[in-house]
């Protein structure tokens, strides 16, 4: 059985889905403590601990997505439904993660764990899938190592934009008020 190889434009194609994904990702890596601590008024132990818990429902959840994701059955296939569902609420969790309430202390820390734990758990909906689609995508182990490195490269250079952009953009956007 020959299959035919995946081109660059494929390639290319799933890169630019994990570049967009890390945009958004990378700008939550990276700015997201800075913005709880100096900006939304939580202390960092706080935010530290919410880091923590985070961590420990995407040991639940990343596996059981994993497992849901292959069981799915649709037209479009067991991982693309997951990352058509998926988008709109990432979008719109990533923004209110950076929503600031007029709360007390409290109902803001309410508010980090929900929003926070949210789009990290509708990131694990989009981003377990999308690494598993190298595996539909191909069978050669080849060509998913390649696959994977296109993928990376991508993840990579989100990551690069967000580090070098995010504080000016908060910056210029912001006109000296962080919180807009």
């Amino acid at each position: 059985m020959t299959e035919k190889k995946i081109t660059l434009k494929e390639k290319l194609g799933y890169a630019a889905g994990d570049t967009a994904s890390g945009l958004y990702f990378h700008t939550f890596s990276q700015f997201l403590m800075i913005f709880y601590t100096d900006v939304f008024g939580i202390t960092s132990s706080a935010v530290g601990t919410m880091f923590l818990v985070a961590r420990l429902v995407d040991v639940v959840t990343d596996p059981a997505m994993g497992m849901i994701a292959d069981r799915t059955s649709s037209k479009h296939g067991r991982f693309r439904p997951w990352l058509l569902w998926g988008i709109v609420p990432y979008m719109t969790l990533g923004i209110s993660t950076f929503f600031v309430p007029d709360l007390a202390e409290g109902g803001k820390l309410v508010y980090a764990y929900v929003t926070y734990i949210g789009v990290m758990a509708i990131y694990t909906v989009v981003n377990i899938p999308y690494g598993a689609l190298m595996g539909v995508m191909t069978s050669h182990s080849d060509e998913r190592s390649t696959l994977a490195s296109f993928r990376f490269y991508g993840a990579y250079a989100a990551s690069f934009f967000v580090n070098l952009t995010l504080l000016n953009l908060v910056a210029f956007f912001g006109d000296g008020d962080e919180a807009k």
